[in-house]
């Protein structure tokens, strides 16, 4: 999509809605925008060379089943990884799944990765306790990453004592699969997403010690 100046008539027209609003994004400034229709679509909003460069995504549902995460998915417990739902996946563009999970609350700007993998299959939820190997193949197929402790696959939360921390676990909806070797780093992912996300979600939980 061709950038387009801030406050363009087009960045509006672009996805058929009626108003935006900023909310969370990594590095870049999320647009939640509600179409005609009633249906949500995101908007990435990159500040560059004085434009903005527009790219509308549809909205994945993401769920836990928990707010407060329990103690078996975090370093106090058994360190397995929770059921994730997915709802909404378009497979007519969406052709693969990436997952980000990182911690907002640490020094650092939300720089700390728990867990990243990607070329996930097509699924409505992804099961718990997801092996911690390179390259997944049951219960569902996924390659994963190495996260901020040094590790591949998911390392659960472990803020400091006396310290609740949020926990977001954010979706893609890719156009293809990737080209990426398992135990990438999350910057690695990053870059390999750029100009293929079609659809986004995310959700939080907390854990406190």
């Amino acid at each position: 999509m061709p950038d387009l100046a801030p406050g363009s008539d087009k960045q509006i027209r672009c996805c058929d809605e009626r108003a935006y609003v900023p909310i969370r994004g990594d590095h870049r400034t999320l647009l939640a925008l509600k179409r005609r229709n009633g249906s949500t679509i995101f908007m990435t909003n990159v500040w560059h060379q004085q434009h903005y460069a527009v790219n509308c995504m549809e909205v994945l549902n993401v769920k836990l089943p928990v707010q407060v995460l329990p103690s078996d998915y975090s370093c106090d417990g058994g360190d397995i990884s929770p059921w994730i739902g997915i709802d909404g996946v378009n497979t007519g563009t969406t052709k693969s799944l990436a997952i980000i999970m990182n911690d907002p609350d640490l020094p650092g700007g939300g720089g700390f990765v728990h867990w990243i993998a990607w070329n996930i299959a097509l699924v409505k939820m992804i099961p718990e306790k997801i092996s911690k190997t390179p390259e997944v193949s049951y219960p569902l197929r996924l390659v994963q990453g190495k996260n901020s402790f040094g590790r591949i696959g998911y390392s659960g939360p472990c803020p400091p004592r006396g310290e609740t921390h949020r926990y977001f676990f954010k979706v893609y909806g890719l156009d293809s699969e990737l080209a990426l070797p398992s135990g990438a780093s999350k910057n690695q992912l990053v870059k390999a997403m750029e100009g293929r996300v079609v659809q986004y979600g995310e959700t939080y939980v907390t854990y406190g010690r």
